[in-house]
């Protein structure tokens, strides 16, 4: 039964993507592949989103999410397979017996101006499989009262990471440190680049 179920998924998958005009698919599957080549941090789902809903398509977070996971697997895969066009529209079909004729006509069209650089992209990658870190930001704050202590009149730091995981989806962390560990912090990082400087 997993296959069947599995199935659905991908049946689901397509009947959203059919709500997508070519030229929206197009659009989203450019986000995808400019990553799978290595020329952008990550895929932002939500400019993908704003893009749909200025187009008038409607779809739910969960939705958009899993037409993103499903074309960026689509592409890892075709690309890992070094697939031609025609191979990957060949591996839809078999997938999903939804598929518009347009929609596989961008796919193959896009793939085949794409796919070698994905492909070597991904050779490149397969060496170094680690998370990015795309943005940092951090604020001073004084800790003034708790549960347990009226005045604590503490200094912390904050931190707000944005990363992008191998998966290409961006995430946010964010934590709180005291200002001795925050100088440690501090310290390593002035480490780091020092050592990066002799590289």
């Amino acid at each position: 039964m997993p296959a069947a179920e599995e199935s659905h998924g991908v049946n689901k998958v397509v009947d959203n993507i059919c709500k997508l005009s070519p030229d929206l698919l197009a659009e989203a599957c450019q986000h995808i592949l400019i990553y799978l080549q290595g020329q952008t941090k990550g895929v932002d789902s939500a400019e993908i989103s704003h893009k749909f809903q200025r187009a008038g398509v409607r779809l739910d977070h969960e939705a958009l999410q899993n037409i993103i996971r499903f074309l960026l697997l689509t592409f890892r895969s075709a690309g890992k397979s070094n697939f031609s066009g025609d191979d990957l529209v060949s591996r839809l079909e078999e997938g999903s017996n939804k598929w518009p004729k347009a929609s596989l006509q961008v796919l193959h069209r896009l793939w085949s101006e794409h796919g070698a650089l994905v492909h070597a992209q991904q050779e490149v990658q397969a060496m170094l499989s680690i998370s990015q870190l795309v943005d940092m930001q951090w604020k001073l704050g004084m800790a003034v009262s708790s549960d347990t202590c009226r005045s604590l009149n503490s200094p912390y730091v904050s931190l707000l990471l944005k990363i992008v995981e191998p998966s290409g989806q961006i995430c946010q962390r964010s934590f709180e440190m005291t200002i001795p560990q925050f100088q440690n912090f501090h310290k390593q990082f002035k480490e780091m680049a020092a050592v990066m400087e002799t590289v």
